[in-house]
């Protein structure tokens, strides 16, 4: 009676595929999971703009919030920050009648998923990632 199994070398080449697919998987989840944490900077820095324009066009001026602690100012342009997991601060450096400049950084609790991540919008709907924490 002959007994069909595998041989020690069949499963030895089955771990090695398995440990290649993994070594080129891991990676590239790693940078789609930074990626769509991102998304959240994206989204809300086009809402900022939307809020911004809003404003402007009611009161003849940009409204400036240097920290979106400060939940009045943020309310004025119909903007607050979704969830219980706000990765990025919000804040808008310079405001006047002409011209905004609104800044998105890696909110402290979150530096080890995203590292150094910094997004901006102006009052021309430029969403730039300026300093790209995906490696």
């Amino acid at each position: 009676m002959k007994k069909k199994a595998f041989t020690l070398i069949e499963l030895m080449i089955v771990v090695a595929i398995i440990g290649i697919l993994a070594a080129i998987a891991i990676p590239n989840f790693v940078k789609f999971q930074c990626r769509s944490k991102q998304s959240e900077a994206k989204g809300n820095m086009k809402a900022i703009y939307v809020g911004e324009e809003s404003y402007r066009a009611e009161n003849d001026t940009y409204i400036s919030f240097p920290n979106t602690s400060l939940a009045s100012q943020t309310n004025a342009i119909g903007f607050q920050p979704k969830g219980n997991k706000i990765r990025y601060v919000y804040k808008t450096n310079a405001a006047n009648q002409t011209a905004f400049g609104a800044d998105a950084t890696v909110n402290p609790t979150f530096v080890g998923e995203l590292s150094n991540d910094v997004w901006s919008v102006s009052e021309a709907n430029n969403v730039a990632n300026s300093t790209n924490g995906c490696q």
